[in-house]
């Protein structure tokens, strides 16, 4: 697992693709908490705080974590070395786990500058320091395992075809249904005894929990469980093609 840990790290490092997540990641928000003028700008809005941040980069990731996993496996399909790979003393799950825990620890080196955001702000406030810290730093674990979640989703998409623009677009859309799909359908004529159930099933009422600042182990649970049901998802389709190409 830690070989292919290595393998996609040195990846993303050695090519572009690192960087230009982090990058995108911070200007996109810079731009919209320093530059851009409206709600969203601290200077506007007359507010310290990191609201905007947390608002904005859910949906920032809906579209930077699936261009990071879009080519896991859709790309080792594409040039044939996916069979090298599986030829390798390591299981599906090892492989599986490597990759996304590269696609996550890319996540968490575009999260970390995000402290420059925390200590601009704390610094701005009416009063310096009047920031609610439980908060923020639930806010930053909340999207941390928000994006796992998309990191998990996009991985499941590369392994269901060897095209990395169908990779891409079917992840985007699995994970703006996790994200915001089910909150959608939750108010449907005729749900509504169920529409708080309904609701839960999405990442955003966990995500916008944790935010609160308080750490329910329900929340934790639910974002584990997910990422564990989509990365064992992924081992069926891979174990699947195994069992095609043998029969």
């Amino acid at each position: 697992m830690f070989s292919i840990f290595r393998k996609e790290i040195s990846g993303f490092f050695s090519s572009l693709t690192g960087y230009i997540v982090i990058a995108v990641y911070l200007i996109v928000n810079s731009l919209f908490m320093w530059i851009f003028p409206g709600e969203w700008n601290i200077f506007d809005n007359g507010y310290a705080g990191l609201d905007t941040l947390f608002f904005l980069s859910p949906w920032i990731f809906l579209f930077l974590v699936p261009a990071v996993t879009m080519r896991m496996f859709a790309e080792e399909k594409r040039l044939g070395t996916i069979e090298l790979i599986f030829s390798r003393p390591i299981t599906e799950r090892g492989i599986i786990w490597g990759k996304y825990l590269a696609s996550v620890t890319l996540v968490l080196l575009a999260l970390l500058p995000g402290v420059i955001y925390y200590y601009s702000v704390f610094k701005l406030g009416e009063v310096p320091g009047n920031l609610d810290k439980g908060g923020v730093l639930g806010a930053y674990i909340g999207l941390f395992f928000l994006a796992s979640i998309y990191a998990s989703a996009g991985i499941f998409a590369s392994s269901l075809t060897d095209n990395q623009v169908i990779a891409f677009i079917l992840a985007v859309l699995l994970c703006f249904i996790l994200y915001m799909g089910f909150d959608s359908v939750a108010y449907l004529p005729g749900l509504k005894r169920i529409d708080e159930t309904i609701i839960r099933l999405g990442i955003n009422e966990h995500y916008k929990s944790i935010s609160r600042g308080v750490i329910d182990i329900r929340d934790v649970l639910y974002f584990a469980t997910v990422v564990i049901i989509f990365n064992e998802s992924t081992r069926m389709v891979l174990l699947s093609r195994h069992w095609k190409r043998k029969n």
